[in-house]
């Protein structure tokens, strides 16, 4: 089974917006808390709640993405790779290479949906990975 392990300190997010792309920023508008590929996992401290996440894992097997939001990154990364997800099930396993971090749900399920409609945010995102 793959391994992520990383760190990550989070207070919250402002949005900002580049290329189409909405980023979330750390206080004071630092630099972008934008996490790309990386061996990585997760632990937050300070945030005074839940962290809201949306990853992009590519399979190793075709190399293709899969594009999800969680509250729990750890554990959903675990949940794809042991075959506990029907879409990802036979193509582990999977490797998480990008992700971002939101303060509330809905900022983190509409980033979701504008991948998956597979336009602009999507292409961008993975030419910004060096993908395309």
């Amino acid at each position: 089974m793959a391994s992520l392990d990383f760190f990550v300190y989070i207070e919250y997010y402002s949005e900002a917006k580049k290329d189409g792309l909405v980023l979330p920023f750390a206080k004071g508008g630092a630099r972008p808390s934008l996490h790309e590929g990386r061996d990585i996992s997760y632990s937050v401290y300070q945030t005074g709640g839940a962290m809201f996440y949306t990853y992009l894992l590519q399979s190793t097997k075709d190399n293709n993405f899969y594009i999800g939001s969680t509250t729990d990154l750890k554990r959903r990364f675990t949940e794809h790779n042991d075959g506990k997800v029907s879409s990802t099930k036979f193509r582990r396993p999977m490797k998480l290479v990008y992700y971002e971090a939101y303060p509330e749900e809905h900022l983190a399920r509409v980033r979701e949906q504008k991948l998956k409609d597979f336009g602009s945010a999507y292409t961008a995102l993975l030419k910004r990975l060096g993908y395309k």
